[in-house]
């Protein structure tokens, strides 16, 4: 992805863009549970049971999607992504039965899973330089959040507008916010085609009989063979821990320390609005000093501050909780936004980068396979607060194990560098 620095920088607001647009569909429970429910006539159960099957399709299609963002070109790849969300949305709208609405989330994990994920990390690190890896994966994971908020916000605003103003159903109002997040998906589709260049695929290569045949075993041992792989892929899993234990903040301050459901979520909502501040000056922060010794920093800081939440007296007022709540936020975010950049570390060539990431996925987000069983376990067997002092001390425990990953990263790399030199 050669050009100027404003081309490159346009290209990634366009990516940006494209990631923010892609999931808020799909995940429309976060704001319209309830909606939901009595909109399409379905139990929390079966809503449950859409979100596993999602769930199940991403995990099986890390692996093949870093393949194929190394076998198509990136760009193609989001494009269609976008497309196809915005086509099965359409279908969604029509207000199908359980049964179709099991294949649309089954498509959606196939369009957002296998097509989009690893191509859209392949396109920023192949358009990012070696020193900008850092911010320009910051701006990615913070200007997605802020794009998520901004689009929430407005289809919140029309939401209510539909059913105060116009006096709509609440079926009816749900179709408005459903299309509203059609309608972005499939405009941004052919501009993040035209506006993203080609990012050296191996759809690229000519044909013919010199042609080396993709060797996907031997290009797997070469991956995993990588102790650089290793290391980011378990700052990306103990990050994730460290950022999903934030979804227990709301029972976790309700329950135990008797807030109000309007001050919990005044509290977690500006806990939302730490993902743009972070990610980004994380980025940053990284290019300007050093992308591993800033990730264990704040993997650091990340665990310290879930530990604090942990140790403090239950007669912690609202204030003392909202400081340590964004303190973590303000940490998980960061880390979320850095810790991509830490594949330009790993020296892995941009005819398997996608295979890498692929790789680092599947290792970096199981916790969406196990966290959720444990904090279940924990909490049922542990009732109340030494139950959520379980689970937030297991995840404390793997924050202190990513902070040495990434203090080991950064130490093979300063070694890498040096033999470079030399």
């Amino acid at each position: 992805m050669a050009g100027t620095t404003a081309r490159r920088y346009l290209q990634l607001g366009v990516l940006t863009l494209a990631a923010g647009a892609v999931y808020p569909l799909i995940y429309l429970r976060q704001n319209f549970e309830v909606s939901i429910l009595e909109t399409f006539d379905i139990s929390i159960k079966e809503l449950g049971r859409c979100y596993s099957i999602l769930g199940v399709i991403f995990v099986a299609t890390y692996l093949p999607s870093g393949w194929l963002a190394d076998r198509v070109e990136p760009r193609g790849l989001v494009a269609f992504s976008l497309a196809m969300t915005g086509v099965l949305g359409i279908w969604f709208s029509t207000v199908p039965s359980y049964a179709a609405l099991q294949f649309i989330f089954a498509g959606w994990g196939i369009v957002t899973g296998l097509t989009f994920w690893a191509a859209l990390i392949k396109a920023v690190a192949v358009l990012a330089k070696h020193d900008e890896q850092g911010r320009f994966f910051g701006i990615l994971d913070g200007g997605r959040g802020l794009v998520e908020a901004i689009l929430a916000s407005i289809a919140i605003a029309w939401f209510a507008y539909s059913l105060n103003t116009l006096g709509e159903p609440t079926g009816a109002a749900l179709l408005r916010v459903i299309y509203l997040y059609i309608v972005f998906a499939m405009v941004l589709a052919p501009i993040v085609y035209f506006a993203i260049d080609d990012t050296g695929s191996d759809a690229d290569s000519p044909a013919g009989p010199g042609r080396q045949r993709p060797r996907i075993l031997q290009d797997l041992r070469t991956i995993l063979g990588k102790e650089e792989i290793w290391l980011a892929a378990i700052c990306i899993n103990c990050g994730y821990q460290l950022f999903w234990a934030t979804y227990s903040f709301s029972g976790y301050l309700q329950n135990i320390y008797g807030l109000t459901a309007v001050a919990v979520g005044t509290i977690t909502v500006a806990k939302l609005w730490m993902r743009p501040i972070g990610a980004v000056v994380a980025g940053f922060a990284g290019d300007r000093f050093n992308r591993e010794k800033t990730l264990a920093a704040l993997m650091f800081a990340g665990t310290v501050s879930l530990a604090a939440l942990i140790v403090l007296p239950a007669s912690a007022g609202a204030t003392v909780l909202l400081a340590v709540v964004l303190l973590v936020g303000l940490m998980t975010y960061a880390i979320r936004g850095i810790f991509w950049s830490t594949l330009d570390s790993c020296n892995i060539s941009v005819r398997i980068k996608g295979l890498a990431i692929g790789v680092m996925s599947l290792i970096g987000y199981s916790p969406d396979i196990y966290l959720p069983l444990l904090n279940g376990f924990l909490l049922e067997s542990f009732p109340g607060k030494s139950g959520y002092n379980w689970y937030f001390g297991t995840i404390v425990i793997m924050g202190f194990a990513g902070t040495l990953a990434a203090w080991r990263l950064h130490i093979l790399v300063q070694r890498s560098a040096g033999e470079t030199t030399t």
